[in-house]
């Protein structure tokens, strides 16, 4: 397990994280989550002791030795490959960094190639892959010795959802195997799919916490998916609705200014007939992250 506890980084004038406290366990995934600047980047920075910082970051139990480093693998936000190395070259040089043994992953990179659908060959050049294979070779070395403590900074920045569902793949098959995975994201779709639980930093701090359905029952069940053949200011006029969106067709959501509207809205719909959608929820990731960061305008 990964436990983070009460780390603080100030750079200058900047605040960047204060008073950070998460845990990782094994065969877990967190969704470390903010705006640009909100502290995620200096987290993992932290972590791999890039930098120092205030509080303290345990592995297993200890605190990080230089020997534990090998067993994690990090994807960093920049991503940086050399482009007139092979791929074959390319993996096997960042592989041995990591302590493996050439003759331990030359054989296993065809198969990571292909899971990975790859254009090209091992015996490819960097330099003459697209952007979004060149991102993929990087997964590959990433992932390729097996970290049991697993690092991504916005991995499914310029992916197309095709490769997007491979990298969830990848991410979901490291979990089943006991790896710690913390990853930052600002596709929220991403994060509700794979994510066990989630930590929103903002401006350094920490906002939200918890498991997903745990983070999303805080802002109680005030989003109400209806089919009806009401109208838009209909709906909109019903006591409780603070707003109304129009999905398509006879579908709506109904935003609630309180979870108790729903039962009156249900009767007034309804009236005792049968209604084919009926459903409050509470907000989704996205709806709660817009909320959570207009907070910092109000």
């Amino acid at each position: 397990m990964l436990s983070i506890q009460h780390i603080s980084k100030t750079f200058g004038p900047v605040k960047a994280l204060n008073d950070v406290s998460f845990d990782v366990p094994d065969g877990q995934i967190l969704g470390l989550i903010g705006q640009n600047g909100a502290g995620k980047s200096t987290t993992f920075h932290s972590i791999l002791n890039f930098i120092t910082y205030d509080g303290q970051i345990q592995w297993q139990g200890h605190t990080l030795a230089a020997t534990d480093f090998d067993q994690i693998g990090y994807l960093p936000e920049e991503r940086s490959l050399m482009p007139k190395l092979t791929i074959e070259q390319q993996i096997v040089y960042l592989a041995r960094l990591k302590g493996q043994s050439a003759k331990v992953i030359r054989p296993q990179i065809d198969d990571w190639l292909q899971r990975f659908a790859v254009k090209g060959t091992r015996k490819s050049k960097i330099k003459d892959l697209s952007k979004g294979n060149q991102q993929k070779v990087q997964l590959i070395c990433t992932l390729i010795h097996q970290p049991k403590l697993i690092i991504l900074d916005e991995p499914f920045s310029g992916l197309d959802p095709v490769n997007a569902d491979l990298l969830k793949q990848a991410i979901l098959t490291a979990k089943q195997a006991g790896a710690a995975i913390i990853f930052s994201s600002h596709d929220m779709e991403n994060v509700t799919a794979v994510c066990d639980r989630l930590v929103m930093l903002r401006k350094g701090n920490v906002v939200l916490h918890g498991t997903l359905d745990e983070v999303r029952e805080q802002f109680g069940k005030t989003e109400l998916f209806v089919t009806t053949d009401w109208s838009t200011d209909q709906l909109t006029a019903l006591p409780g609705v603070a707003s109304v969106t129009h999905r398509h067709g006879q579908r709506y959501v109904l935003h609630l200014s309180a979870a108790t509207a729903g039962p009156a809205i249900f009767d007034a719909l309804t009236q005792g007939h049968y209604i084919e959608e009926f459903s409050q929820q509470p907000p989704t990731l996205d709806e709660i992250f817009r909320l959570k960061v207009g907070e910092e305008h109000v």
